[in-house]
């Protein structure tokens, strides 16, 4: 690539656990109750990049 960095667009919860600072079972809670938006994928839920920027800026708009 020349000079482009890759931003990824998804996270799956595990990989936010480390970045968040924060247990599978919060990371679920909030995927539950809505809070953090996501889209499964058979089995997988991915967290759009543009969801988690709406959880850590307090917005939960779907």
């Amino acid at each position: 690539m020349t000079g482009l960095t890759q931003e990824k667009l998804v996270y799956t919860p595990k990989e936010l656990e480390p970045l968040l600072q924060l247990s599978k079972n919060t990371i679920n809670a909030l995927l539950r109750s809505g809070r953090l938006r996501s889209i499964r994928v058979g089995r997988r839920y991915l967290i759009p990049r543009e969801a988690l920027q709406q959880l850590l800026a307090g917005s939960s708009k779907s």
